[in-house]
């Protein structure tokens, strides 16, 4: 396979693609790099590859002229790569997909940037790394090259090496060890030295679940699991970070059509549906908040039916979700019983499906991040939204589900299983 490389910089790469098994790969043949420097395709004396952006800013901006040149020689380029921040993030099935063909074309910008119009004229696929910015794409570059590479047959030596790496099943690899037995007081696993291989191979399958679960829990419903996996999944997964996350269903002060404050009436099924999220979804409660005293009361005896009364009975999947339901006077009560139950206070955050919230909005990362450290309370309103009294007691704004769709008026039990699914998916 050869690998072109577009690059004002191509001294980058030449130590690193001549040693270990890329070196090895280019002597026998299974690899080759041309290098593109655009300066040798620059027009003037002083080889300029670069100006500044019209509309002003700060640094530079990579020029076409150069670029469109270096390109168009290429005579078979493959898929043209554009390494970006930008593009679309690079992951194991791209490297796959690169690797079955004879050429690829990478393109490693420099400075601010490149003219956008360059992807204008060639069909450039932008592609990025990971979520950080670096001097150029040559660094960014190297770590395709070599995803790419290690998967052309023969590189490797032996095929089982690459089927067994992390992600080459939607895992996260296990852990290696080799001699001595033991070193600093610290041994190699007994299933290790036992010499039963079918133990050996599914202590190493554990191992890869535990350090998916761990680490990246969203690789998980891509790869391909048993019924043992699940198994062993549920066992190791523990709590999760929904132990901290309470819900809120808020009946008043609330907004009715007209704009206007006052108080709504409990339904049955969101009763229900939302303690089922919050059930499934391993929440630490659920809490129905009505300043209404009868509604309260109703609120207790509908639990009541089906955590004490007949319905445990019949449904006990229904009873384990009621369970967490706790009807509260107001969101101050809600507040003080999760401060009293966890030590500290929670992070309030209300939910709305309007498309602006005050002083802007608190992100899903933010919010994961927190769940690491402390209870997040996340308060859903009813009628037409929240009453600027109750908005007044959060912390942070959730956007809303569809932000950029002028449609957005789901159910709020609907929206409450969508929003906790994203806070929490399978960390939960």
């Amino acid at each position: 396979m050869t690998f072109h490389i577009v690059t004002l910089f191509p001294e980058f790469f030449r130590e690193a693609l001549a040693c270990g098994l890329m070196g090895k790969a280019v002597e026998a043949g299974l690899a080759a790099f041309d290098f593109i420097n655009p300066r040798d395709f620059a027009t003037d004396r002083h080889h300029t590859v670069d100006d500044r952006p019209y509309g002003g800013g700060p640094g530079m901006v990579m020029m076409l002229g150069p670029l469109t040149a270096a390109l168009s020689g290429i005579a078979r380029p493959g898929p043209m790569l554009l390494l970006s921040p930008g593009g679309r993030p690079f992951d194991q099935d791209a490297a796959r997909e690169l690797a079955c063909g004879p050429d690829m074309t990478l393109v490693c910008g420099r400075y601010e940037g490149i003219d956008a119009r360059l992807a204008d004229i060639f069909p450039l696929r932008p592609v990025s790394v990971g979520d950080f910015v670096i001097n150029g794409g040559e660094a960014a570059a190297l770590c395709v090259i070599e995803a790419v590479a290690r998967l052309l047959p023969g590189f490797m030596g032996k095929t089982e090496s690459a089927d067994e790496e992390s992600f080459a099943a939607g895992l996260l690899e296990y852990p290696h060890y080799t001699r001595p037995e033991t070193f600093a007081g610290l041994p190699v696993p007994d299933i290790l030295l036992s010499g039963d291989h079918a133990r050996i191979a599914a202590w190493r399958r554990e191992q890869s679940l535990a350090a998916t679960l761990g680490a990246r829990p969203e690789l998980l419903p891509e790869a391909g699991l048993t019924a043992r996996d699940v198994a062993f999944l549920r066992e190791k997964k523990g709590p999760g970070l929904g132990r901290n996350l309470y819900t809120a269903l808020l009946h008043g002060p609330v907004l009715n059509r007209e704009g206007k404050t006052g108080t709504t009436s409990l339904t049955n099924l969101d009763v229900h549906d939302i303690a089922r999220v919050s059930r499934s979804y391993g929440l630490g409660g659920y809490f129905v908040v009505t300043p209404l005293a009868d509604q309260r009361a109703l609120a207790e005896k509908l639990v009541s039916h089906w955590t004490r009364g007949p319905g445990a009975a019949t449904n006990p999947d229904r009873a384990e979700a009621l369970s967490l339901v706790c009807p509260c006077a107001d969101l101050d009560a809600v507040v003080a019983e999760i401060t009293r139950e966890r030590g500290m206070r929670p992070f309030v955050a209300a939910t709305s499906a309007k498309a602006e919230g005050p002083g802007g909005f608190t992100g899903f990362a933010r919010l994961r991040e927190m769940l690491a450290a402390r209870p997040v309370l996340l308060v859903f309103g009813t009628g037409s939204g929240l009453a600027p009294e109750a908005m007044s007691l959060m912390d942070g704004f959730l956007p809303p589900i569809r932000p950029f769709d002028a449609y957005n008026h789901l159910s709020v039990r609907s929206a409450a299983a969508i929003l906790v699914d994203r806070l929490l998916g399978d960390a939960g």
